[in-house]
């Protein structure tokens, strides 16, 4: 999986108004939990651009005061009106220890539905798996080479590799649906 390096700063206060003046400096405030101790601080906005506006999946290579840490990111929160970036929570990784992520998924051949003229609608950009940190993939591979027109495949469909898929196995992830113009020429051949 693709690793990403974020320096922090520590943060001595706590509280609403001291994250409030973080935020008018351009800076975000951060825990990391998980390990053996919590950790607070703050990290210039900026860094957070590859990491949360990428549809990949990453760990974090997270230097605070010269202290490293692996984590991934937990969660992150948004200003509702000004989609500002509030918090992130980091959850530390430690060898041999499980954590729950949401993959990104990757389709894999041709569809004969597509090349019919149908579309391919995807349902879930990403699936949740639960892994240990040496078995996170970059991307669920979805075969999608036999999908016939109107058909979908499911996330039960899917073969991991090292890790558990805790997405329901009910769940679709991609559709090929019948185009209008297509509808009309399958029903007047019959």
């Amino acid at each position: 999986m693709k690793s990403l390096e974020i320096v922090g700063f520590k943060r001595a206060n706590l509280g609403k108004t001291e994250a409030k003046a973080l935020r008018l400096d351009a800076q975000v405030p951060c825990v990391l939990y998980g390990g053996k101790d919590t950790v607070h601080f703050s990290v210039p906005a900026i860094l957070f651009r590859e990491l949360l506006y990428t549809p990949e999946a990453h760990i974090v290579d997270l230097n605070v005061e010269g202290t490293l840490y692996k984590a991934i990111v937990q969660d992150a929160q948004f200003h509702p009106v000004n989609e500002m970036l509030l918090h992130v929570d980091f959850l530390e990784l430690e060898a041999g220890k499980e954590v729950k992520m949401d993959i990104p998924v990757k389709y894999v051949g041709v569809s004969p539905g597509v090349l019919a003229g149908g579309k391919l609608v995807s349902k879930l950009r990403k699936v949740r798996v639960r892994a240990t940190m040496d078995n996170l993939p970059d991307y669920v591979e979805v075969n999608i080479g036999t999908m016939e027109l109107g058909k979908s495949i499911k996330v039960g469909a899917v073969e991991p590799k090292g890790y558990t898929i805790l997405t329901s196995k009910e769940a679709p992830i991609a559709t090929i649906t019948i185009p209008r113009a297509l509808k009309g020429e399958l029903a007047a051949n019959k």
